[in-house]
């Protein structure tokens, strides 16, 4: 025992006698570091082998690395000096790495208002595709692309595309959409089991829908008397139409054929079981039975026309079409808004038709 003490004993007085020489800096930078061994080693007690988590080797490096290598082999360490350098020329690579990785490319960061608004639309309106929510930000005068709003719902998690029963009809050509008038029926049932036949007409350059009546019997004088209403609201719009696009449906009449004939319109009937020949029509007819008739409880005859009379106003006034630039049959879109300022103040406000059915986006006044 007395001469292990002597041992130590002699062994310190030389330690003290090495310290002697250094500055109070280095003698700082030895102690934070063999404390650190110390922590590492309490945390890791019956351990075969000391593990250091790179936090550890990030800090043992930034301590003793400034030191030199001869001061290095005379401390305590729990690893080789050699290991201690490694760790920091690591540790400066990665910072090298981060400093001088080049900016993110690309736009700005869309204004957190406008991502507040499209998830928003997407809420309320849950059929809607980023296409459709892309044409109502047109109408409100919020200029960004259609890819800006497909990413903001897929970082969401929201299908941009979601499933629908539609189908997406080729149009007919564009040079003679102009003068091109299509129409057809539509069949749907009340509450009360009463199949009601609701007559359309569409034109094809505008997408203006004409709903020319709803009965219960469409007799040959009622289909006719429809027509007669047609042709007269054509003239007092001063519409140049030469030609309807109808299907080979018995509810029509010659007589139908007839008096359309005598305002200068020509029939031509679609083929047999050709839908697209009456494209446009056909995509009409089923947009009003998913935003309108399969979403409404409908009691009567008077109810259905109140319902198919607020469809019209929306479908004319409000409703973005693609084939139009995202504008309304009876509206153009609005110039987009550049103020920043106002940008980041976005009020919209809704406006709901049918007790809901229906969501229209205004500014607020």
């Amino acid at each position: 025992m007395l001469l292990r003490l002597a041992y130590l004993t002699v062994t310190n007085v030389f330690a003290a006698l090495r310290l002697l020489p250094m500055s109070d800096r280095e003698k700082d930078v030895e102690i934070l570091a063999l404390r650190h061994q110390l922590t590492v080693l309490e945390r890791q007690l019956g351990v075969d082998r000391v593990k250091f988590a790179p936090e550890d080797r990030a800090l043992i490096a930034a301590f003793l690395a400034p030191l030199p290598r001869e001061m290095l082999r005379r401390l305590r360490l729990l690893v080789q000096p050699d290991t201690v350098l490694r760790w920091h020329r690591d540790l400066m690579k990665q910072c090298h790495a981060r400093s001088c990785q080049p900016k993110r490319p690309g736009r700005p960061r869309t204004v957190r208002s406008i991502r507040v608004l499209i998830l928003r639309l997407v809420r309320e309106n849950p059929a809607w595709g980023y296409r459709r929510v892309h044409g109502e930000l047109a109408t409100l005068g919020i200029k960004v692309a259609a890819s800006t709003v497909w990413e903001i719902l897929k970082a969401e998690g929201i299908d941009p595309a979601p499933d629908r029963s539609a189908t997406t009809w080729a149009g007919f050509l564009r040079s003679q959409a102009d003068a091109l008038l299509a129409c057809d029926f539509i069949e749907t049932v009340t509450l009360t089991g009463q199949r009601q036949y609701i007559l359309a007409v569409i034109e094809q350059a505008t997408r203006r829908i004409r709903i020319l009546g709803t009965t219960a019997h469409p007799t040959a004088h009622w289909v006719s008397q429809a027509a007669r209403n047609l042709a007269m609201d054509l003239e007092d719009a001063g519409a140049t139409v030469s030609y309807m696009i109808r299907d080979r449906d018995a509810k029509f009449p010659a007589l139908f054929d007839q008096i359309l004939g005598d305002a200068g319109i020509k029939v031509v009937l679609s083929g047999i079981r050709v839908p697209r020949m009456n494209s446009v029509m056909e995509r009409w007819v089923q947009t009003c039975r998913h935003e309108l008739l399969d979403r409404t409880l409908i009691w009567n005859e008077r109810h259905l026309r109140h319902a198919l009379r607020e469809f019209e106003y929306h479908h004319n006034g409000h409703r973005p079409h693609q084939a139009m630039h995202q504008a309304a049959p009876l509206r153009a879109v609005p110039e987009p808004i550049t103020d920043p300022g106002r940008m980041s103040r976005l009020d919209i406000r809704r406006h709901d038709r049918l007790g809901g059915v229906i969501h229209e986006y205004q500014h607020s006044a």
